[in-house]
């Protein structure tokens, strides 16, 4: 997966977590920080515990939208997927 389908996901994420009508400004936040971190990765090159660092805050965002934003897990499911595979 190259760096521009991530990105992509990257605002799939953004839009469906900001189409949500209860989402609270913390999620946004952990939305926003998500992006600037992968973004961060992809044009700088990254090491391996940097990607390890994202892939852990991305999973603990993968489980606190299981319930209230299944829209978005899918699309962080996805990323996380990404990321693994990509070893940017």
């Amino acid at each position: 997966m190259t760096d521009q389908k991530l990105k992509e996901l990257l605002n799939s994420l953004q839009t469906a977590v900001e189409k949500t009508e209860k989402i609270d400004s913390e999620t946004l936040e952990l939305v926003r920080e998500l992006d600037e971190e992968i973004h961060r990765l992809t044009e700088a090159g990254a090491q391996a515990d940097d990607v390890e660092g994202v892939l852990d805050q991305a999973k603990s965002m993968e489980t606190r939208f299981a319930v209230d934003h299944p829209v978005a897990e899918r699309f962080l499911r996805e990323i996380i997927d990404a990321l693994s595979r990509v070893g940017i």
